[in-house]
C-alpha cells in the first residue's frame, strides 16, 4: 500500500513568549526569555521560585465562562489553540466529512491544578466537598474529548501520554492515520499546565529544575557548561494535519510536509537517557529512513535540548553518531532556552517552531549559550537567529521512561 502524503495546514500556539503563533515566532526571532518569578502560588519554601508562565492569557477570549470553569487550565489551553489552528486552516467544517476528521491530543501530566485543588477540598471538608466535575476535569484524555465535542469531529479520538514526548507521539499517530487512509484530517498536539506546588516540589526533589533564582532569565541554557536543570513552562500547541490531495482540492495554504517519524524506547532507566543517546539515535535514524532521504539532506534539528547535564550531552552524541561529519553542517537549536520546558506540550510547540523555520528560512536561536560544554561542539545557533535555506528538518522530543520521538518535516515548495 502506497503512503498518502501528509501536510500541515493549520497551527495554533499558546506559549510563555507569546499567546498567538505570530507572537510566539516574534519571541523566538528576538531571543525572548519567558522566565519569571512564579505568580501562581507562594514559593517561599521552594528551592526553585521561577518558571515560564503564560502571561495575559484569558480563557474567556476563547471559551464560554461557564464552560471554562469546568475545565482544568490544560484543557483551556488546548481548546484555545485548537480554535486558533482550525481558524488558521480555513476549514469549513460543514464542507468536510467529520467522520474522517479525528483528534489525538496529549498531556504529560493532565489536570494537576484540578487534582491539587480538589485534594485540598477533601482534606478540609471531606468527600462531600469534592466537585462532581473533578474526574472529567483532571483526566489527561479530556482535552481530546472536549475538542471533538466542540467541533463534532468523529474520527479517531484519544490521548497520548509519553511524558515529554507526548505531543510528538500525538503527531506521529495522527500522521499514520492519514497515511493509512483512515482519515483525511487530524487535529493533534499537546497541552500542559503543571506550574503547581506539587509539580515544582516534585521536580525539585528529583533535582531536575534549575535553581538560578537570582538569574532566572538566563536559567534555561541548553548545551552551556553552566546548565543546571530545566525551567518549567506551560502552554499548548495544535497542528492540523491533512492528506495532500484533500488540502489541494479545497485550496488550503500549506506550511510544510511531514514525511517521516521515528519512535523508540530506551529500555534503560525511568529518568536518565540511555548511554550515548542510543534511543535518540535510533529515533532519528528511523525518521530519516521513513522519509526516504539521505542524512546529508537534513539542514536543521530542533533538539529536545532541556538544559540538563545528561540530556544535552547524550542528544549531542546521538546527533554526531547519526550524521557523522555532516552533524557540523546542521543548524541545531533548542527553543526551550526561551519557552522553558512545556513537558507534554513541548513536541507540538517545537514542531510549530520547526515548521516556521522551514517556511521562513530562519533558524531560531539558542539563547543563554555563553560557553558550550567541551563535548557539546555542534552549531547550536547561539543567541541570534540565523537565516538559512532549510529543506529538511528534524524535531526531537524525549521523555521520562525512555520515550523517544523524532519527526521529519520537509519544506513545501507548492
Amino acid at each position: 500500500m502506497s503512503k498518502r502524503r501528509v501536510v500541515v495546514t493549520g497551527i495554533g500556539a499558546l506559549t510563555p513568549i507569546g499567546n498567538t503563533v505570530d507572537e510566539f515566532w516574534n519571541g523566538l526571532m528576538t531571543g525572548k526569555s519567558g522566565a519569571g518569578l512564579i505568580t501562581k502560588f507562594d514559593t517561599a519554601e521552594f528551592t526553585t521560585k521561577f518558571a515560564c508562565e503564560l502571561k495575559g492569557f484569558n480563557p474567556d477570549d476563547f471559551l464560554d465562562k461557564k464552560e471554562s470553569k469546568r475545565m482544568d487550565p490544560y484543557t483551556q489551553y488546548s481548546m484555545s489553540t485548537a480554535k486558533m489552528a482550525i481558524e488558521d486552516s480555513e476549514i469549513v467544517l460543514e464542507n468536510v466529512d467529520r467522520e474522517r476528521f479525528g483528534v489525538i491530543y496529549g498531556s504529560g501530566i493532565g489536570g494537576m491544578q484540578t487534582f491539587e485543588a480538589q485534594t485540598k477540598n477533601y482534606l478540609e471538608g471531606g468527600p462531600r466537598k469534592i466537585s462532581p466535575f473533578f474526574v472529567p476535569m483532571m483526566i489527561s484524555d479530556i482535552a481530546a474529548g472536549q475538542i471533538s465535542i466542540r467541533y463534532g469531529l468523529k474520527g479517531p479520538n484519544y490521548a497520548t501520554t509519553s511524558a515529554c514526548a507526548t505531543s510528538g507521539s500525538a503527531i506521529t499517530d495522527a500522521f499514520m492515520h492519514i497515511q493509512r487512509g483512515t482519515v483525511d484530517l487530524m487535529l493533534c498536539g499537546g497541552a500542559e499546565a503543571a506550574i503547581t506546588p506539587m509539580s515544582i516540589g516534585g521536580f525539585n526533589a528529583a533535582r531536575a529544575l534549575s535553581t538560578w533564582n537570582d538569574r532566572f532569565l538566563e536559567a534555561s541554557r541548553p548545551y552551556d557548561k553552566d546548565r543546571n536543570g530545566f525551567v518549567m513552562g506551560e502552554g499548548s500547541g495544535t497542528l492540523i494535519l491533512e492528506e495532500y490531495g484533500h488540502a489541494i482540492k479545497r485550496g488550503a495554504k500549506i506550511y510544510a510536509e511531514l514525511i517521516g517519524f521515528g519512535a523508540t524506547g530506551d529500555a534503560y532507566h525511568i529518568t536518565a537517557p540511555a548511554p550515548n543517546g542510543e534511543g535518540a539515535f535510533r529515533a532519528m535514524k528511523l525518521a530519516i529512513k521513513d522519509g526516504e532521504i539521505d542524512i546529508t539532506d537534513v539542514d536543521h534539528i530542533n533538539t529536545h535540548g532541556t538544559s540538563t547535564d545528561l540530556g544535552d550531552l547524550n542528544e549531542t552524541i546521538a546527533v554526531k553518531n547519526v550524521f557523522g561529519e555532516h552533524a557540523y553542517k546542521i543548524s541545531v537549536n533548542s527553543t526551550k532556552s526561551m519557552t522553558g520546558h512545556l513537558l507534554g506540550a513541548a513536541g507540538a510547540v517545537e514542531a510549530i517552531a520547526t515548521i516556521l523555520a522551514l517556511k521562513n528560512g530562519i533558524v531560531p536561536p539558542t539563547i543563554n549559550l555563553d560557553e558550550p560544554s567541551p563535548e557539546c561542539d555542534l552549531d547550536y545557533t547561539p543567541k541570534i537567529a540565523k537565516k538559512r535555506d532549510i529543506n529538511f528538518a528534524l524535531n526531537n522530543t524525549f521523555g521520562f521512561g525512555g520515550h523517544n520521538s523524532s519527526l521529519l518535516f520537509k519544506k513545501y515548495e507548492g
